[in-house]
C-alpha cells in the first residue's frame, strides 16, 4: 500500500471524494516527512506547521459539507520562498534582505489558496535567484535526497529537493534560466516552464514566470487549471484561456515532427548517460510514430555573454544600492560575479540586451520547423552540493544552464521529465519544448512520454 506522503495531487483529490483519506492526515504525513528528511536536505526555509494543520482542518470540514474549494482543496502545497505569501518575508534567499514581512499573496499564492491548498511552508533558494544552485548565504546548503553530497540545482532548489523527498505532491517555483526545470532534471521530478505570462506574477520581469513542480504531469496540469486565472497585478500577462488542463493531456505522438537537439553548441559536454537517456526517448517517440530529426546549435558564445552581462547588470544594480553593511552578507560567489559589472558602460549594457534578443530570434527559428523539440534539461547530472556552479568558478557560471536559458528568452513552454538515471543513480532530465502558447501540448506530449518511458526507481528514503 502506497505511503500517504507518496500519493500524487490526483490521488489525494480520488480519496478525499470517498473520504478515504482526510486532508489532516495527508498534512500530517508530510510534516512527519519534513521532520524525517530536513535536517539532512535542509529544503525549507519556513515550515508552518500549525497553520497548515489548522488549513487542513477547515478543508477536511468543507469535504464533509460537500463544499471544497476546488479538487486541490486539502492538498499540501510548499511555495518557494521569492512568491510572496501574506504575512512572510521574502529575502530572495539572501542574508543581505531586510526581513520585512509580505502584506499579500503574490498572484501565484493567491490562486492556489483560493483553490484550498494546505501551505506547508516556503522552500529554499540561492542568493537573488541568480544561481542554478542549492547555496544560499541566507539558508545554507540545500542537498539532493538521491544523494546528500549533491546539488539540487536552482533556483527553486528546495522546491525540486522537497517534491522528491515527499514534502508533499505540489510545489511552486520560478523559472528565469531554468530555475524550474535544472532542479526538476536532478532531483528527478516533473516541472514546467510556461509560456511567459501565462501564470499571472508580481513583479513580472524578462523571461522571469512561475512554474508548477510535481512528481506526475498529471499534477501540474491541474494546478495550471488554477495558476492560470487572470490577476491584473501582472502587467506582461497573457490573455486568459480558460483551458482544462488535466482533460488535455490525452492524446498521440504519431505525425508529430520533434527535432532532436543533443549540442548546446557551447557550455558543459554533455555526459554520455544523459546523451544515451535522450537519445532513447528520441526513440521512443519514433515508435510511437513521431517523426524527429537532429536540431543544429543555435546558441553562440555571443549571444552566452551577452545574456550573462545583462543578467550581472541587473544583479549588480541592486547589489550596489545596498550599504556596505549588507553588501558583506551576499553570498561571496555572486557578490564577485556581479561586481564584474561595476564597469560596464551602459553602451555594453545595451549590446548585452541586444545579444539576448538575438538568442530570441534564433531560438525561435531553430525550433519553428517542429511542432516540439526535445534536449537534456541539463547536459551533466547533479554535481557537488557545496559549489555554487559546477567548478566553482564565478567566470563560468552558467555553463550547466545553455540548454534551458534560451526558452525563457524566446518565451516558450518547456518541461522537464525525469528520463532514467545515470550509473550513480542521480536522475537525468529530458527537456520537452513547445511553440510559444502551446502549454497544453508541452503537457499532453510530456503525459505520452511519462507513460511510455522506463519504470522510474523508488523515490528515496531519508
Amino acid at each position: 500500500m502506497t505511503d500517504l506522503h507518496d500519493l500524487s495531487a490526483h490521488e489525494l483529490w480520488m480519496g478525499y471524494r470517498t473520504g478515504a483519506i482526510s486532508p489532516v492526515e495527508a498534512t500530517k504525513a508530510a510534516l512527519k516527512r519534513i521532520a524525517a528528511w530536513e535536517p539532512k536536505i535542509n529544503a525549507m526555509y519556513i515550515v508552518d506547521a500549525e497553520g497548515a494543520l489548522a488549513q487542513a482542518r477547515a478543508s477536511e470540514q468543507r469535504w464533509r459539507r460537500g463544499q471544497q474549494l476546488s479538487p486541490l482543496d486539502g492538498v499540501p502545497i510548499t511555495l518557494k520562498e521569492n512568491i510572496a505569501s501574506k504575512g512572510v518575508p521574502t529575502p530572495i534567499g539572501t542574508a543581505a534582505a531586510i526581513l520585512t514581512p509580505s502584506t499579500t499573496d503574490a498572484p501565484p499564492a493567491a490562486r492556489v489558496r483560493e483553490a484550498g491548498c494546505v501551505f506547508l511552508g516556503k522552500t529554499t533558494m540561492p542568493d537573488f535567484g541568480m544561481l542554478a544552485s542549492g547555496v544560499s548565504s541566507l539558508h545554507g546548503t540545500t542537498r539532493n535526497p538521491w544523494n546528500l553530497k549533491r546539488n539540487t540545482a536552482g533556483s527553486s532548489s528546495g522546491a525540486g529537493a522537497a517534491v522528491a523527498a515527499g514534502y508533499g505532491p505540489l510545489a511552486l517555483g520560478t523559472d528565469i534560466g531554468g530555475s524550474v526545470r535544472l532542479p526538476a532534471a536532478y532531483n528527478g521530478i516533473f516541472a514546467l516552464k510556461p509560456s511567459l505570462g501565462r501564470i499571472p506574477i508580481n513583479p513580472p520581469y524578462l523571461g522571469r514566470v512561475t512554474g508548477p513542480m510535481t512528481r506526475t504531469v498529471m499534477d501540474s496540469a491541474m494546478l495550471m487549471n488554477h495558476l492560470t486565472l487572470p490577476d491584473g497585478r501582472d502587467y506582461m500577462s497573457l490573455p486568459f484561456d480558460e483551458r482544462d488542463y488535466p482533460k488535455l493531456l490525452d492524446g498521440e505522438v504519431k505525425g508529430l515532427k520533434i527535432g532532436l537537439l543533443l549540442d548546446a553548441g557551447l557550455g558543459l559536454p554533455v555526459q554520455p548517460a544523459v546523451r544515451k537517456a535522450v537519445e532513447q526517448a528520441a526513440k521512443l517517440f519514433e515508435s510511437a510514430g513521431a517523426r524527429v530529426e537532429l536540431v543544429k546549435p543555435f546558441m553562440t558564445q555571443a549571444m552566452a555573454d551577452g545574456l550573462n552581462t545583462f543578467f550581472q547588470a541587473r544583479a549588480y544594480s541592486d547589489f550596489a544600492a545596498m550599504p556596505t553593511e549588507r553588501q558583506t552578507k551576499v553570498l561571496p560567489y555572486i557578490a564577485t560575479w556581479c561586481g564584474m559589472a561595476a564597469n560596464y558602460t551602459a553602451v555594453e549594457a545595451m549590446r548585452a540586451l541586444g545579444q539576448v534578443f538575438a538568442l530570441r530570434e534564433a531560438t525561435v527559428a531553430a525550433t519553428l520547423p517542429f511542432d516540439y523539440v526535445i534536449s537534456p534539461t541539463s547536459p551533466i547530472t547533479a554535481y557537488d552540493a557545496e559549489e555554487a556552479a559546477p567548478g566553482n568558478d564565478p567566470q563560468f557560471k552558467s555553463e550547466h544552464i545553455r540548454f534551458t536559458a534560451p526558452f525563457n528568452q524566446s518565451e516558450q513552454p518547456a518541461a522537464s521529465i525525469c528520463a532514467g538515471y545515470d550509473e550513480d543513480g542521480l536522475p537525468i532530465g529530458l527537456q520537452i519544448v513547445g511553440q510559444r502558447f502551446d502549454d497544453a501540448g508541452v503537457l499532453r506530449l510530456s503525459h505520452i512520454y511519462e507513460q511510455m518511458r522506463p519504470a522510474l526507481r523508488a523515490w528515496p528514503e531519508p
